[in-house]
């Protein structure tokens, strides 16, 4: 972004560690449910995360887990309003991290696409197929 290069392996895990706050975009325009990995960098890492309103990524998070915008201005005004409120920040990134780990951590992925893949009957209920 204006004129500065993407910031990748060591560089990029040490610029979340020292982060508060993260953007998750994803290239082209929102589509519901999607998002990049960048999601799990973000939450896995604790930090308060950013997102579009239009992923719908709401049918799994709430306010207090995760910050949704639905514009530029309102992007804007929430980024400054937890940029100031150091306490709601944390609390609203640490309910998002607990949250995501719950229901989206690695083994659960797996066992999703596993059970998908081998067409098996799955042993546990997956929040977006709910």
């Amino acid at each position: 972004m204006i004129d500065s290069q993407p910031i990748w392996a060591d560089n990029f895990l040490n610029k979340v560690a020292n982060s508060s706050m993260g953007l998750n975009l994803s290239r082209g325009k929102p589509i519901k449910y999607y998002s990049s990995d960048r999601i799990s960098q973000l939450m896995g890492n604790g930090l308060l995360t950013f997102v579009d309103k239009r992923t719908c990524l709401n049918h799994f998070f709430n306010n207090d887990e995760i910050i949704f915008y639905k514009d530029i201005n309102d992007l804007s005004y929430k980024l400054n309003k937890y940029k100031k409120d150091k306490t709601q920040r944390k609390k609203i990134a640490r309910n998002g991290k607990k949250k995501y780990f719950k229901y989206f951590n690695s083994t659960i992925i797996a066992d999703y696409i596993i059970d998908r893949t081998l067409d098996k009957k799955s042993i546990r209920n997956y929040i977006w197929e709910k």
